[in-house]
């Protein structure tokens, strides 16, 4: 039987990959250390396992941690596993910026969740809310093997799709090509349009359309646009959005926006979102 052991089991990521995972044949240890995690396993019915106990038995290791901390955990854990053993990171910021230590005979899993598709054949109400993933909605995934033999991709791939649940396709991928996918596309794209075009709907409301009205308003025309752009329907846009298209991109966006895309520039995001955080400041003493 395989031994996973989940690090930061307490927090959202974690406790949603433990839920899906206590349904698996895998023997699972839950490592916490915030008390307010803690507390949030046992709501779960999770008890807490020792780091050293977890890390002793443990033939893979999940870090269910924030990106800023991924580095600093890796290196107290990496060289206390067993030899052989796998460590599985949730996103590919911190392994491609190199905060992983230098160990050869761990391999190393980097995986990501696509969520739930916007097109979908989900039919129960609790599928069609669950927009995370994870719980009831079905959603694809991708995983890259980092480092190890490649035989070891089957197995990382496995426990994937298991802490996923339920999940259609699996692409596998490498750590470059995901960092393409998240920051660079989902995040510092697609998030970014998304944002304006929510500061557009407000700004839609606060020239006098009603609230309500706006939100009904973008949303619909939402659903068919993304049809459009994405072939999802064999129906163009009008002669008239066309060209409203054509002159709104002058004006939203820069000619150079593709960029982003750019190995300096990604790199500089993901120095950004796994920079440390800065130490607490001691008490003054009285």
């Amino acid at each position: 039987m395989t031994t996973i052991a989940v690090f930061g089991a307490g927090g959202k990521m974690g406790g949603r990959i433990s839920e899906n995972l206590k349904s698996t044949s895998y023997r699972v240890l839950h490592v916490e250390a915030s008390p307010v995690g803690i507390e949030n396993m046992k709501k779960r019915g999770f008890s807490p396992v020792p780091k050293d106990e977890a890390l002793a038995a443990a033939d893979a290791v999940i870090l269910a941690v924030p990106d800023n901390v991924i580095g600093k955990v890796a290196h107290d854990i990496v060289p206390r596993l067993k030899s052989g053993a796998m460590m599985i990171c949730l996103d590919a910021a911190a392994p491609y910026a190199g905060h992983l230590p230098s160990r050869a005979d761990v391999s190393y899993v980097v995986t990501h969740p696509c969520h739930p598709p916007i097109f979908n054949d989900e039919t129960t109400p609790e599928a069609k809310r669950d927009h995370f993933g994870g719980v009831a909605a079905k959603q694809n995934i991708v995983v890259a093997l980092m480092q190890g033999p490649d035989s070891d991709y089957a197995k990382g791939e496995a426990i994937c799709r298991a802490m996923f649940a339920p999940v259609m396709t699996s692409h596998r991928v490498t750590v470059e090509q995901m960092i393409l996918l998240e920051p660079a596309l989902s995040e510092t794209t697609a998030a970014t349009c998304v944002t304006v075009i929510r500061e557009g709907m407000e700004e839609a409301i606060r020239r006098g359309v009603p609230r309500a009205a706006a939100r009904d308003f973008l949303l619909g025309h939402l659903n068919i646009e993304l049809a459009i752009v994405f072939e999802e329907v064999n129906t163009p846009f009008s002669d008239g959005a066309k060209k409203a298209i054509e002159k709104a991109k002058t004006q939203i966006f820069r000619p150079d926006w593709k960029k982003v895309f750019e190995e300096a520039q990604v790199r500089e995001v993901v120095a950004m979102i796994t920079q440390p955080p800065a130490p607490r400041p001691e008490p003054a003493k009285v």
